[in-house]
């Protein structure tokens, strides 16, 4: 298996459209990067639940994902499901994110995601963030929308196991879904773990990648 580093990461940018959506599609990878990165800083925004019981379970899951990093979280009220209606409002928020950070990582949904909302925010990021490089990543859901990944970080298995006990930890309005639950968020891990010769890992999607072959 080919490996590409990204070289220096100091600063990520993280952003999901709901809440929890950044902790499934890329929960491993943040404990991951703030595991090697102590003080790393991530700049976390996501568009709905602002005000809510979901904002609160948004704060204590990224903490625990970002132990040990200068984590900043922003969460919005934007109508879960009904983001096209309310673009200039996630524009807005998006372009706020920009006028304040220039990431070295920026972890987002996948720009053929079949959730409208999630697709929605991967495209703004896309126009937004014009020179970084962003993973997007997926999320297991009825759509049956899962691809064929170009990118893989694979997980430790500690890593792994801590990532499904957080997401059952703080996230106790989602448990009730049939999707929710250790099995689907393992077997997926183990899936993208088998296609990069590893136990577990998350998988994204990469739009545009710069190399730097003779450097």
């Amino acid at each position: 298996m080919i490996q590409l580093g990204a070289g220096s990461v100091d600063r990520i940018v993280a952003v999901g459209a709901h809440c929890d959506d950044i902790a499934i599609g890329a929960g491993g990878t943040l404990l991951t990067l703030c595991q090697a990165r102590p003080g790393l800083r991530v700049d976390a925004l996501v568009l709905s639940g602002g005000g809510s019981e979901r904002e609160q379970e948004e704060e204590s899951a990224l903490a625990a994902f970002c132990s040990g990093a200068d984590l900043r979280l922003t969460v919005h009220k934007l109508p879960d499901g009904r983001f096209p209606a309310h673009w200039e409002e996630a524009k807005s928020a998006v372009e706020e994110l920009r006028s304040r950070t220039d990431p070295d990582l920026i972890l987002a949904p996948r720009t053929d995601d079949a959730h409208q909302d999630h697709r929605g925010l991967a495209k703004l990021m896309a126009t937004a963030f014009r020179d970084h490089l962003v993973l997007g990543y997926e999320i297991v859901k009825w759509d049956g929308d899962l691809g064929r990944p170009v990118a893989y970080q694979p997980l430790a298995t500690e890593t792994a196991e801590h990532k499904v006990r957080l997401l059952q930890e703080h996230y106790a309005s989602q448990r009730h879904r049939p999707w929710y639950d250790r099995e689907a968020f393992l077997g997926l891990a183990r899936i993208r773990g088998i296609e990069c010769h590893a136990r577990y890992a998350e998988a994204f999607a990469v739009a545009k990648l710069t190399l730097n072959l003779g450097g």
